[in-house]
């Protein structure tokens, strides 16, 4: 494999959000999840940050789903999670919990045969940092290694190289 991946950022920080979920000790199908939320969180920042979506409006009198009864901390967001019988996992906005297989599936088509070469090197950054340590500065890891793209409109969507060097070595 070549030490390098042609990809969007998107799948890049879902899979490095549900690698730290794992590290934390969160078994896979809430890793997954967490992850999934964590990536949504950040893409709909940028997009309003480009202009491309606006603010959320102000819900009004409209009726609101449940609150969720807890949340977990991922990557410096806060995520409301469903419980399950299989455990917790990221809840949906109308309180349903996520989907954790659509996830496992995206992230397997974004990286395709180069996915185990990547988590890889992600699981082995991810290992030399202590959990804690690694959840508060883990967002801050992904902006060291994520592949380049245009920081405009242009950006959006765009696949720029991932690089398995910069993982390695993310953590100094």
């Amino acid at each position: 494999m070549s030490d390098s991946v042609r990809v969007n950022r998107a799948p890049v920080l879902t899979l490095w959000a549900a690698v730290v979920a794992e590290r934390l000790g969160h078994p896979p199908s809430t890793a997954l999840s967490l992850a999934s939320a964590v990536a949504g969180t950040a893409a709909r920042a940028k997009a309003r940050r480009l202009g491309l979506a606006e603010a959320p409006a102000d819900a009004g009198d409209r009726p609101r789903p449940p609150a969720p009864q807890r949340t977990l901390r991922l990557l410096g967001r806060e995520i409301p999670v469903a419980e399950t019988p299989g455990g917790p996992l990221a809840a949906e906005p109308d309180g349903r919990p996520a989907r954790p297989e659509a996830v496992a599936a995206y992230v397997a088509r974004a990286f395709g045969k180069h996915l185990p070469a990547v988590r890889a090197a992600m699981e082995e950054l991810a290992g030399r940092l202590d959990p804690e340590e690694l959840n508060r500065t883990g967002f801050r890891l992904y902006e060291a290694f994520r592949p380049e793209v245009p920081p405009d409109v242009a950006g959006w969507g765009a696949k720029g190289e991932l690089h398995l060097d910069r993982i390695r070595r993310a953590a100094g």
